[in-house]
């Protein structure tokens, strides 16, 4: 029988502030963290804007020496996963440390660091590269470091499925505490890959928004919208066997019911244009939680701001929910905090949590005119306030990747 997990701690590191705190009260504000690109020059570049973290200092949130050993995404991961601890109230010495697990992926990792280190081969010699290159680049360090910095000795795994990773780890994660491989689980995703390379790659590949008017950038399902605005951070939940964390006194944010993750098995970059796959992962999240179409009150949805993604996401909801659809809320956090690609999907499920929490659902900001064929409510006019008692976070990953999770608000 599976085991029930609820979620006791959060942390993140986002485009509108590096605390759950400082993220929930900027997407209340509707706070949009989108502005010209700083981390390299870009005169030749079509894309001059990106959602970056601002005033993050690592030496002032973890060790200083760790941190030089890190690329970004690694420190935002570890920050995130720190404040998720505290937030939790969870005490390593009174834990065994071979049932804490953690599953935090990254859909690209540190590529300024390959970056960095080519052009020193380039310009220097081989000889040049620094030692420490691999374990900087590679995405499996975001768990890695957090694992050595908790001191978590449990399952430590890292997903790697592009705008997916963050949804697909915190489902993975639950799969472990339900099936008993752990009791205490820190999952989320961290990206930091506003690089030369990937805003060259990406809007070649026309993904990336053409507008350069930070307001105006991204506008998930919008008739305006040209593509997604490229995004950093981290989001770290803490999941908790129930009976484990109600022993402890642990306060419980939430309960995570469902998890749905498919396959389109239909293009590297396109969603499948029936929104099959994607619909598929939601009616598998609700299935195994118990819960109706018209028991769901909200989906935080993907909502890039691509073409083919808001459309055939719309469709997916149609697909899964039928009639239902029309009494749904739909927003994209997306459109304040631009696409954190591995990390999206956690941070996506954190603003969820605090949805339920507080009964706020936040609009897609800048939206105003949704495109044809874009026909749900998509929170357009407004914040809404109302009683949200169960929640629904897509995430759709280039390849066809597919993930839902449902979480309720929790009930004894």
């Amino acid at each position: 029988m599976k085991r029930r997990v609820v979620v006791t701690g959060m942390g993140a590191i986002t485009p509108i502030g590096n605390t759950v705190e400082q993220f929930w009260n900027g997407i209340k504000e509707e706070k949009v963290g989108i502005g010209a690109i700083t981390k390299f020059d870009t005169e030749e570049y079509k894309v001059k804007i990106a959602a970056e973290v601002k005033d993050f200092v690592a030496k002032e949130r973890m060790d200083f020496k760790s941190a030089k050993r890190m690329e970004p995404f690694s420190q935002y991961a570890v920050v995130a996963a720190t404040e998720a601890m505290e937030d939790a109230g969870l005490d390593m010495s009174k834990e065994d440390p071979y049932r804490v697990g953690v599953i935090i992926g990254s859909g690209i990792g540190g590529l300024s660091s390959m970056e960095r280190e080519h052009e020193k081969i380039i310009t220097k010699g081989p000889k040049r590269v620094n030692p420490l290159l691999v374990p900087m680049m590679i995405c499996n360090m975001a768990a890695g470091n957090v694992s050595i910095a908790l001191g978590c000795k449990g399952k430590c795994t890292n997903v790697v499925t592009a705008c997916a990773t963050g949804t697909h780890s915190i489902g993975d994660a639950l799969r472990a505490i339900q099936y008993g491989d752990a009791d205490v689980v820190f999952a989320g995703g961290a990206e930091s890959s506003i690089t030369p390379i990937a805003v060259a790659g990406f809007t070649n590949l026309t993904a990336l928004s053409s507008s350069n008017d930070p307001m105006q950038a991204s506008l998930p399902f919008d008739k305006k919208r040209s593509g997604f605005v490229i995004g950093e951070g981290a989001g770290v939940v803490v999941l908790e066997e129930l009976e484990h964390a109600k022993k402890r006194g642990a306060k419980i944010y939430a309960e995570v019911c469902g998890y749905g993750a498919t396959s389109d098995a239909y293009h590297i970059t396109s969603p499948a244009e029936d929104g099959s796959g994607a619909a598929k992962a939601m009616e598998l999240a609700m299935e195994e939680a118990g819960v109706t179409p018209e028991e769901v009150d909200y989906i935080n949805a993907h909502g890039t701001g691509t073409h083919h993604n808001d459309l055939f996401e719309t469709r997916a909801i149609h697909r899964a929910f039928g009639e239902a659809a029309s009494s749904l809320k739909v927003s994209s956090t997306k459109s304040m905090i631009g696409h954190l690609l591995g990390a999206a999907g956690a941070v996506e499920l954190i603003a969820c949590i605090k949805t339920i929490e507080e009964g706020y659902i936040h609009p897609t900001v800048g939206t105003t005119e949704p495109d044809e064929g874009c026909d749900l409510d998509y929170v357009l006019h407004g914040a809404v306030k109302q009683e949200v008692r169960v929640a629904l976070s897509n995430s759709l990953g280039f390849g066809g990747h597919n993930a839902t999770l449902l979480v309720k608000k929790y009930e004894e």
